[in-house]
């Protein structure tokens, strides 16, 4: 929609008015919404702006939340849901702590019940901001219909700077149906204590990474979800053809490196492959970068990749030292860091490592017996594989055995192609998240 269908709104708007124009306002084009009695001052604010956004109805509000996962995962922008009180409200917290673990941007509205009415057990109320208070990277009571347009400012800030995460704006429905005379939609943001500004990361350390890098004899790469997030697959790639370092991934980091990559290790941990797994266990330097270590990848973490030296590249300072203690902890943008040691790096020499690895790659292939008289589901998803392999395609699973398969052997050769829940392992998800323009492939077995 144009900008001056918006800024024909009335300069008198209500609550409701402030909430979805503030929608357009921040790039919001789909809106995920179950409409309900506390929210429906919200759904009637829809209405009034024309087609600037478009709202999806889903079947289930927990449908809505992992649809619009589904959207945040595939293009990185925010993903909105919209439900009302009560049991619509509570029937979002799963996909929030999904998200929240998965560090996916998303931002759910909430209806409440009237501001006078919170705390007398009314009809369908719940607590929302204290239901979700420690799975949401930030929660938000509106009670003066006078804080909604620094609120929605912020609540996109905090969903979408430094690492990325869901916000929760519960409205109460008396706050959707109040006035707002004086309009003032940029305002001035309150968030103290809360700075996503990266620091800048001293050209004394990226030297200390390029050295580290250039002494290796045994060094690999141990790639993560921060590379999607931050969009550096492209600086990662970079980094890899200058050093031709073997390079593995998480599973939230697959379609970083294409799969064909000459150095390629594919993914490692508890269900990756036994290569990647190998070669970690034997490297002299791990270069992590935007990872957690994950128990799923570690295993046990004192025996994991316990003969490195590693470098440990996060956004999110908390995760440094935190389950794997590093020898050069570095808090920054990955992308950033990326292009920085980019421009001094220089490749180690380490060829018989690279021969080695390859090695390990073929004698501890992924595999399956191609000689069953049946379709298998590892040769039907390798199939699709290749069926698809010149298409635009998206892939969304569910969690379980069929999720492991489609991640061995399936080849994402881009990031944002490959949609499911990680770190919660949340069943079902791959019916909610497949909503898109694109071909999406479902993978129901």
């Amino acid at each position: 929609m144009s900008n001056a269908k918006v800024d024909s709104a009335p300069r008198v708007m209500s609550g409701a008015d402030v909430l979805v124009k503030s929608l357009v306002d921040h790039g919001v084009d789909v809106l995920f919404a179950y409409p309900g009695g506390c929210s429906m001052p919200m759904h009637q604010a829809l209405t009034r702006f024309g087609d600037s956004i478009r709202t999806i109805l889903p079947r289930h509000e927990q449908g809505g939340a992992f649809a619009a996962q589904g959207y945040a995962r595939s293009t990185g922008k925010v993903g909105v849901v919209m439900a009302t009180s009560g049991p619509g409200a509570t029937n979002l917290v799963t996909a929030i702590a999904d998200a929240k673990l998965d560090s996916i941007p998303m931002l759910c509205i909430t209806g409440q019940v009237p501001t006078a009415a919170i705390g007398s057990d009314a009809f369908q109320e719940t607590p929302m901001v204290e239901v979700c208070r420690g799975i949401t990277k930030h929660h938000y009571l509106v009670t003066k219909v006078s804080d909604l347009p620094r609120i929605m400012k912020e609540a996109f800030h905090v969903c979408q700077s430094g690492r990325p995460g869901p916000v929760i704006v519960d409205m109460p429905k008396d706050i959707q149906l109040d006035d707002l005379s004086e309009l003032e939609m940029d305002p001035t943001m309150e968030l103290p204590g809360y700075d996503a500004s990266m620091p800048i990361v001293q050209d004394g350390v990226i030297g200390e990474m390029a050295a580290a890098i250039k002494q290796a004899k045994r060094p690999v790469v141990y790639a993560g979800g921060g590379i999607i997030s931050a969009e550096a697959s492209s600086e990662l790639n970079q980094f890899l053809a200058k050093t031709g370092i073997p390079v593995t991934t998480t599973v939230m980091g697959i379609g970083a490196v294409p799969p064909e990559h000459e150095h390629s290790l594919d993914w490692l941990g508890m269900h990756g492959a036994a290569y990647a797994n190998y070669a970690v266990r034997d490297c002299d330097l791990l270069i992590a970068l935007g990872v957690r270590f994950d128990d799923r990848v570690t295993g046990k973490v004192e025996a994991f990749a316990k003969d490195a030296k590693i470098i440990h590249v996060d956004i999110d300072d908390s995760e440094l030292n935190k389950n794997k203690k590093a020898h050069i902890p570095v808090r920054g943008d990955v992308k950033d860091v990326l292009r920085e040691l980019n421009k001094i790096v220089e490749a180690p020499a380490i060829s018989d490592w690279q021969a080695h690895c390859k090695d390990l790659k073929a004698k501890y292939p992924l595999k399956y017996d191609q000689g069953f008289d049946g379709i298998l589901q590892q040769h039907a998803i390798q199939t699709l594989s290749d069926i698809t392999a010149d298409m635009d395609t998206y892939v969304s699973v569910g969690v379980g055995q069929h999720q492991m398969w489609a991640a061995q052997l399936y080849k994402f050769t881009k990031p944002r192609t490959w949609l499911r829940s990680s770190c919660l392992g949340t069943m079902g998800v791959d019916c909610l998240q497949r909503w898109e323009t694109k071909r999406r492939i479902l993978m129901p077995w």
